[in-house]
């Protein structure tokens, strides 16, 4: 993949945005088509959109998709991992904080990645050992400050997340939706840290791990081990995202708690 192709790709990213945005007062796009989750007609209309704008720019490369009705743990050596709406409580519910988000994976690894909040008008993209970039702005390398801002998508702390609040006398608290989008305001130095101890999808962090990696950030399963792209798409234990590794390691002591 070249520039051009990628900027394509970006384009098919943000275009879908506004479609997206378009679909909340549309009524039929409000339907639930599944009873497993919140699972609605715009996921679908999405899904739809991507599989077909990509197969066009990409025929010969893969698409696994959230909204596909199985995923293998096998996988192919390319592909595109989409999540068509990341965050379809907060785009149902009239909130900002949803995005439309695609990593292109090479060897179990993201190599480009696509955030898009159409709400908030940020972009963030990734390629891998070319930096990060929020609205063609490259993102700053993350280190160490003298705060803590976690985010996390309740209007205040709870469960783990007001644990961690107290015990690393967090100093500030930032509400997000989608968890791609969550990453990413760790990437771009708006909050510091973001915990879920709860079954996290390759679909939900790949683009957002790439723009993570590229600032310096840390993410790992809650573990503490690597979060790798092969086998499940799930990962059972959930993630740990901080700005640098002095964090990382302070969060690890309480969660392995």
């Amino acid at each position: 993949m070249n520039h051009t192709d990628f900027q394509a790709v970006v384009e098919i990213m943000e275009q879908l945005g506004r479609h997206i945005v378009k679909w909340r007062s549309d009524p039929s796009a409000r339907m639930k088509i599944s009873d497993k989750g919140l699972k609605l007609e715009a996921d679908l209309r999405a899904h739809e959109y991507l599989i077909e704008h990509l197969s066009l720019h990409f025929p010969a490369i893969p698409i696994l998709s959230e909204e596909d009705s199985s995923h293998k743990e096998m996988r192919p050596e390319k592909y595109w991992l989409i999540d068509p709406i990341d965050g379809t409580a907060s785009w149902f519910e009239g909130f900002d904080g949803f995005v439309t988000q695609a990593a292109y994976i090479e060897n179990c690894e993201p190599v480009y990645g696509i955030i898009h909040a159409p709400i908030l008008k940020k972009t963030y993209t990734a390629v891998k050992n070319q930096g990060a970039i929020r609205n063609s702005v490259l993102l700053p390398s993350l280190k160490y400050a003298d705060r803590l801002v976690i985010t996390d998508n309740t209007p205040n702390p709870h469960g783990v997340v007001k644990t961690l609040s107290d015990n690393l006398s967090a100093t500030g608290y930032q509400e997000s939706g989608s968890l791609g989008l969550k990453c990413c305001l760790v990437a771009d130095g708006t909050a510091d840290l973001f915990v879920k101890c709860v079954t996290v999808r390759d679909w939900d962090i790949a683009p957002a791990w790439l723009v993570l990696k590229e600032v310096n950030g840390f993410i790992t399963v809650s573990s503490g081990e690597a979060y790798n792209f092969s086998g499940p798409m799930e990962k059972l234990e959930g993630i740990i995202v901080a700005r640098d590794q002095h964090l990382w390691q302070r969060v690890c002591t309480v969660v392995n708690s």
